[in-house]
């Protein structure tokens, strides 16, 4: 039996005749991966059951589907080169027996649609009255309409006919394309019908016509998607390298400050929008405000790679959308498979995903699109879990109280909580003596690191409950919505009872069940007056979680769990922005300013990055610096309790006094400076405590590590731990330290009198201070391990000398050793202890660079 090609309208068959013509027959790959793709290729519908074609096992496509580069020789003889994949199909109209021209072909003997009418009408009809009646029937914006007409009205051929007789695409044409393209893609295609515009694949395609060529791409690190990235990634899929098969695409924008600028090595101006396919720098044309980003993260396993970026003005989802589906197509076109998109939970975002084929009703929920469209690959759609829990918590401020089948949530009991600072209560009895505890022993207060929907904070309030405070009564329904948050929150990071990142997939029953109680439990909360919140205006954050949840299910169930899929575990960091964000903290320190960059030093600081980048698992620029969940703790810095204290109870401005403050115990008095009174063996002791519990006070003012700031103060194992809430006991009004920082503090006093007094003239230096700091370090090292409660946090991080515990004895025995050798400076306290290399910043100290988990408020 003869078989036939399998693409739709392909009419050749396989015959000795056919093979004499010099055409071959392929059968699809057995690789189940490749086969797929091979599926997305053809994008054939059963007629029958509406879904996507299945080949059969006689199913063959011939060689006029692939492109030439697809092949290999041997002598007379080629076959099919690892992982190849058919594109090229006949558009609708075109014979498939006959040999189809590369998309972008010259069009000379293609005559487009109404190309044969010979009317007056027709003849007359310019490619700016197009555009111009585009606008009137509202198909096209009048602002993209005004900037393609100022970009291009002098350099395009303006009669229809004039397009057909060029012999290519000349740089206008091309630029005319991909902008209209991406802006509008209905006008696009409707202008195809009229004039030969490439096909929408050739904008991301690389094709052979004289030279290789891709659109929308550039070096350099020029505005577009970056080639040199694109060719690592393609070498490393092509070596076999099976982590990089699947990936997820995240989108984020970064605003620019609107500046024009002469560029004298290119000699022309700068800071117009620019979109890949060069600049737009007409007299009307608009300045750029802001830098679209966009970057492939692996799946299986943490790699980034930052695909390129591009100047804009005008953003809208739909815009958004077309960037996505773009990227999506290099990607694949490269042999990596999309399997989700990551953007923020914003307006913008919303508009991105019903761009996409998105639904967000909680009804109605559909979580994946399909690209290309109509095709059978489906790809999942999340939104930041950042900035969806930020936007819960401020419904909640909204609403205060939040209701829901009997229960209820205060927003003033977390209010409460993060005010807690200095409520004194009865000392806990112990468990084991059952003794009754004294009364004032302790001064309750806050841990300001802890995040807001965490299981600390839970705690915290169970226990201020137990603890019988008015403030804290009635708060069971508040504990049972920042439970099941945190829990949400642990499993879109891959942490707590749902297994450490990445998730397996062993899993999914577990977060199965939990994400169908969120769902029920979010489309059940109502106002103080009954109407349902999943319905108002503070609903997106809500609508975030359930979309989220049901893209998490999506993936699980087709890649992770069915036997045989093509992945066993997801690292669930790659569906947050949390990479990018990363990416940007470091594009803003290249910059080197605060404020917003403008496009030249925006593209200056890209480039310096770019020349840097790795797409390795750990590299400087694709995450492997600090783990996900510190990344992800910095960038939640507004969802801590210290925040919302922030909010309610500003904190004067501090400053360090020059002179210890007096102790209301007489340990010192008003005119006895600090060096005076450790040198008097009187007072030294009891003065060596306070000090210690002052400097250990003043770390914790900007501490972001609940493990590390806990680990200041005095702890008693028979004490109730609470991880949002400290014990702290005071001596003459000054927190008790713990023994390790006691520790520190005594050694460094140690260092201090064996190398010389205090204050001489040429031993203030920074040099001086780094050898007294390095002094401390040597009669630490050999003796019993300090902080024995940051065991464990040591080794969730990197096991590298900057981890959370080494840069602690180094804040502390600095700030000890500042004090001492300057008593009059105003020290600079902001610590973030993080777990990366040191930074030089501004100012006088060197401290680590603010990507870790431990920021300042």
């Amino acid at each position: 039996m003869t078989r036939s090609c399998s693409a739709l309208g392909c009419t050749a068959r396989d015959t000795g005749r056919s093979r004499e013509r010099g055409i071959s027959f392929h059968q699809f790959p057995v690789d189940a991966a490749q086969r797929r793709e091979w599926i997305r290729a053809v994008n054939r519908v059963d007629p029958r059951s509406r879904r996507a074609w299945r080949p059969g096992p006689g199913a063959i496509l011939c060689s006029r589907h692939f492109a030439e580069g697809d092949f290999e020789r041997y002598g007379l003889r080629r076959k099919l080169r690892r992982g190849a994949v058919p594109s090229r199909f006949p558009l609708s109209g075109q014979r498939a027996a006959e040999p189809r021209p590369p998309p972008d072909a010259p069009r000379q003997q293609q005559q487009p649609p109404g190309a044969g009418r010979t009317g007056p009408a027709h003849r007359r009809r310019t490619v700016p009255s197009i555009l111009r009646e585009l606008a009137e029937k509202r198909q096209l914006p009048e602002e993209i309409v005004s900037l393609l007409q100022a970009q291009f009205s002098a350099d395009l051929p303006r009669e229809l006919h004039s397009w057909r007789q060029m012999a290519d695409y000349s740089p206008e044409m091309r630029q005319f394309a991909c902008v209209l393209h991406l802006y509008h893609v209905k006008a696009y295609d409707y202008l195809r019908k009229i004039l030969p515009l490439p096909h929408p694949c050739s904008l991301t395609k690389q094709v052979f016509i004289h030279s290789f060529r891709i659109w929308l791409s550039n070096n350099e690190a020029a505005p577009g998607f970056s080639s040199d990235i694109f060719l690592q990634l393609q070498e490393k899929v092509e070596r076999g390298d099976q982590a990089y098969r699947y990936c997820t695409v995240l989108v984020q924008d970064m605003s620019l400050q609107k500046q024009q600028e002469w560029d004298p090595q290119t000699k022309r101006l700068t800071g117009f929008v620019d979109l890949g396919a060069g600049i737009l720098d007409a007299d009307e044309a608009p300045l750029a405000s802001e830098a679209i980003i966009l970057m492939a993260v692996g799946i299986s396993s943490p790699w980034t790679a930052p695909l390129g970026y591009f100047f804009v003005n005008i953003t809208s989802g739909h815009f958004l959308a077309q960037l996505l589906r773009q990227a999506i197509n290099k990607l694949n076109n490269i042999g990596i498979v999309v399997l989700a998109v990551t953007s923020g939970a914003s307006a913008r975002g919303a508009e991105t995903a019903r761009a996409l084929g998105i639904r967000i009703d909680p009804k109605r929920i559909q979580c994946t699109f399909q690209h290309p469209p109509g095709s059978a690959h489906s790809i999942a759609y999340f939104f930041d879990v950042c900035h969806a829990l930020l936007l819960i918590r401020n419904a909640l401020q909204c609403f205060q109280k939040v209701k829901w089948l009997g229960d209820a949530l205060w927003w003033q009991h977390v209010v409460e909580l993060a005010a807690l600072q200095k409520q004194r209560v009865l000392e806990p009895c112990s468990p084991e003596s059952g003794r009754a505890g004294s009364k004032g022993s302790y001064h309750l207060k806050v841990n300001p690191a802890t995040l807001l929907f965490s299981e600390g904070v839970a705690e915290a309030l169970e226990h201020l409950q137990k603890l019988g405070l008015a403030s804290f009564q009635n708060c069971s329904g508040t504990v049972k919505f920042v439970r099941l948050m945190s829990s949400l929150c642990n499993v879109f990071y891959g942490r707590g009872a749902y297994g450490k990142e990445p998730l397996l997939a062993g899993n999914y029953t577990k977060i199965s069940n939990l994400f169908d109680e969120a769902k029920s439990f979010f489309v059940n909360l109502t106002d103080s007056v009954g109407r349902y919140i999943i319905e108002s205006k503070r609903k997106l954050g809500f609508l975030s979680f359930l979309l989220n949840a049901e893209s998490l299910k999506w993936l699980f169930s087709n890649y992770t769990c069915p036997e045989g899929a093509p992945a066993h575990h997801l690292h669930t960091h790659a569906f947050s922005l949390d990479p990018l964000e990363q990416f940007l903290r470091a594009l803003q320190q290249a910059c080197g300013s605060s404020g917003s960059p403008t496009c030249t030093v925006f593209q200056a600081a890209y480039h310096k990055l770019l020349a840097s980048c790795s797409l390795a698992p750990g590299s400087p620029h694709s995450g492997g610096n600090a783990s996900p969940w510190d990344i992800s703790l910095s960038r939640r810095r507004d969802l801590t309790l210290g925040s919302i204290r922030a909010q309610y109870h500003p904190a004067p401005a501090r400053t360090l006094a020059p002179e210890y403050p007096c102790s209301s115990a007489g340990l010192l008095v008003p005119s006895s400076s600090l060096s005076n009174a450790l040198t008097d063996l009187s007072l030294y002791t009891r003065s060596l405590t306070c000090t210690a519990g002052w400097v250990a006070e003043q770390l914790a003012l900007d501490l972001q590590c609940e493990a590390c700031l806990a680990s200041l103060f005095e702890a008693d194992e028979s004490r109730l731990r609470c991880r949002s809430v400290l014990y702290i006991k005071k001596l003459g009004g000054v927190s008790l330290p713990s023994a390790s920082v006691h520790h520190i503090i005594s050694i460094s006093e140690q260092v201090l009198n064996c190398y010389g007094k205090v204050g001489g003239a040429n031993k203030n230096t920074k040099l001086w201070h780094l050898s007294l700091e390095q002094k401390v370090f040597q009669e630490l090292l050999g003796e019993s391990p300090l902080f024995p409660t940051l065991t464990n946090h040591l080794f969730e991080g990197d096991l590298s000398i900057n981890n959370h515990y080494t840069i602690l004895v180094k804040e502390i025995t600095r700030c000890y050793l500042n004090i001492r050798t300057n008593p009059a400076q105003h020290l600079n306290l902001k610590y973030p202890c993080g777990r990366h290399r040191l930074k030089r910043l501004k100012g006088k100290h060197l401290f680590p660079s603010p990507l870790g988990s431990c920021q300042s408020s």
